[in-house]
């Protein structure tokens, strides 16, 4: 589903079910003494990275693990991982095509009342309570989680640093299925312009909720 939802330059792998690869050294000890459940995810994602960076010709080699979880690519690569219950996907690009990548998948279930008051603005839970009083059954409420997951990650390889939920606002246009992500925190710059947001796309679709950011390698949104 993925897929659907990024340019053409991205190569992306997904499998809802797990998968086997031999892992190097340093991801070994990356993965350290996680449970069962946590090392599958591990195993699955790398088996699936593997897959996506030979689509871009580059041959197998260590993904690690940095500071805060994030993989570390290869030279010249960006990329996204993400795993839910029933599905895990990475999504990888040359630098040369696109700057960064943020993807995120979750299960399209209803968040916590608690957590909706961590992520969401007040303009958020406007959006999010407009749409389910026209659309019942739907998880909006998932959806921005996802979508500010996707955020984060599209933005941490840019800035090494933190971007909480309450730093972006985040606008759905429910008719194209995309979004946009105002950031309330200085952004990078890139290409002599300073990134003040992201653009993105979204899914729903077998139970699954999905969203993707691709910022181009000339770092417009």
């Amino acid at each position: 589903m993925l897929e659907r939802l990024l340019p053409d330059s991205a190569a992306v792998v997904a499998t809802t079910g797990d998968r086997s690869v031999e892992l190097f050294p340093v991801e070994r000890e990356a993965l350290g003494q996680a449970v069962e459940k946590r090392q599958r995810e591990f195993v699955t994602a790398r088996a699936c990275a593997r897959e996506a960076l030979a689509e871009l010709g580059i041959p197998p080699q260590p993904i690690p693990t940095g500071s805060r979880g994030e993989p570390v690519w290869p030279d010249g690569v960006v990329g996204s991982i993400t795993h839910c219950a029933g599905y895990r996907a990475c999504a990888v690009a040359a630098k040369s095509d696109l700057t960064t990548i943020g993807i995120d998948a979750e299960v399209a279930e209803p968040l916590p009342q608690d957590l909706i008051d961590d992520i969401a603005l007040p303009e958020e839970r406007h959006w999010i309570e407009r749409f389910a009083a026209e659309t019942p059954g739907v998880s909006w409420d998932r959806l921005l989680f996802s979508i500010k997951e996707s955020i984060y990650k599209a933005w941490f390889p840019l800035t090494r640093s933190w971007l909480g939920f309450e730093d972006a606002s985040v606008a759905l246009d429910r008719e194209r299925g995309a979004f946009s992500a105002q950031l309330l925190v200085p952004g990078p710059t890139l290409h002599g312009r300073q990134l003040d947001g992201f653009r993105g796309r979204w899914l729903i679709a077998d139970g699954l909720v999905f969203s993707a950011i691709a910022v181009p390698a000339d770092g417009r949104p």
